[in-house]
Order: C-alpha cells, then sequence, then structure tokens
C-alpha cells in the first residue's frame, strides 16, 4: 500500500516494488484514501508519505498512527523530506509488533539499500534513517551523558542499531567479524545500563528510547 500526494514518485515507487516482488495493492494520493484502502485490504505494509492533502502538515504521521492502532499487523514506513525527529519518536512509541520505519525520501535513490529497508521492516524489524538516529544521539541533554562512557566503534555500532541494522549487515558496514560485533553490543548494553534483549526489533526500540530519554 502506497501513499504519496506527488503522483510521479508514487509511480516511481509503484515500479520500483513491482520490480522488486513487492505486490501493490492499492495507492493513493491523501490520508483518507490511505485508511480506506488499509481497511479494504489489510496489507502487509503501508508506505506512507508524511505531509498529505489537505494541511500537508502531519496528515500522513496521524493516518499511521490510527494504522498502528486498527490494524496492528499492518507495517508502516513513514518517507519525509526532511528530518522530523518528533514523527519518528510518535511512531516509535507505538509497539504492536509489526515492523515500523522512518525514511527520508532521498533514500529512494539507493534502490538496492530503500528495497532492503522495506524487506527488514515488512519482517517486523526496524528501519530508521541515519539522519534521525544522528538527531536523537545529539538530542540526549541533561546530566552526565552516558553514550561519552563508549568507544568511537561502540558509537558507529550504536547507530547502525538504532537504525535497524543485524549483527550481520553492522559486520558488513564495519568491515569486522559477526562476533566482534556481538561483543561490542554486550559492551554497548552494559555501559548504557540496558538489558540484553532477543530480537533486532525489540533491541532497537531499547536504544531508541534511552537516546530519546523517555523511559
Amino acid at each position: 500500500m502506497i501513499a504519496e500526494d506527488s503522483v510521479l514518485l508514487r509511480i516511481g515507487l509503484v515500479k520500483v516494488l513491482e520490480m522488486a516482488g513487492f505486490e501493490v495493492v492499492a495507492e493513493t494520493g491523501d490520508a483518507e484514501g490511505l485508511l480506506a484502502a488499509v481497511g479494504e485490504h489489510r496489507p502487509d505494509l503501508a508506505l506512507v508519505d508524511v505531509r498529505m492533502p489537505p494541511g500537508f502538515t502531519d496528515e500522513g504521521v496521524r493516518a499511521a498512527l490510527m494504522i498502528r492502532q486498527e490494524s496492528p499487523g499492518t507495517a508502516v514506513l513513514l518517507l519525509s523530506q526532511y528530518v522530523e525527529e518528533r514523527y519518528a519518536a510518535d511512531l516509535l512509541a507505538t509497539q504492536t509488533g509489526a515492523g515500523i520505519g522512518y525514511l527520508l525520501k532521498q533514500r529512494v535513490a539507493d534502490v538496492e539499500e530503500f528495497i532492503d529497508a522495506l524487506r527488514r521492516v515488512a519482517s517486523g524489524g526496524t528501519a530508521l534513517d541515519p539522519q534521525v538516529v544522528a538527531q536523537l544521539l545529539l538530542r540526549r541533554g541533561g546530566g552526565p551523558d552516558p553514550l561519552a562512557r563508549l568507544t568511537p566503534r561502540e558509537r558507529e555500532v550504536l547507530a547502525l542499531m538504532a537504525e535497524g541494522r543485524s549483527n550481520a549487515g553492522i559486520a558488513a558496514e564495519l568491515v569486522v567479524s559477526e562476533s566482534a560485533v556481538a561483543k561490542h553490543i554486550n559492551s554497548i548494553f552494559a555501559k548504557l545500563d540496558l538489558p540484553p534483549a532477543d530480537g533486532d526489533h525489540r533491541r532497537v526500540l531499547a536504544v531508541l528510547r534511552f537516546l530519546d530519554g523517555t523511559p
């Protein structure tokens, strides 16, 4: 399911997804059409623009939050022109078991990376734009900074974890072994007082809650 008001981008997204093996059950240019289509088709994944008619403010986000409540089995990936971290935080606060993601539209240009993010979200994982993660890392304030305990390599691993990367994905990105990644992650959990959690989705949410300063 695709909700994007730009006709050209929507057509492009449909072609990219179909070429990658996805079945696009519906497409629309506004939030009202999105909610109606999700109610009718119950898609596995909804790809949603943050700003849509009529106000071009947060219509897509509000629709995504409704989908999380009314169709909890539908994964949601938001697309935005700019980094708007509060929208990412709103979406991440909804834990239904289905995947969630927030990417900048410029990521669509890297088709392979974009499709990888879509598949990750569709399978119940998380995909966050690196720029959103960077802002969350910088946003923490007040009192001692626990992130100061981390080594530069551990900070790199933490950022990739927050993006939703698996251990294998982190290892490939940093050109290290998976066992080295696992050691870094265990050290990060210990230094940030985060209990280890099974499953990439839960560990990403735990880390992001910590970075965002929420309990």
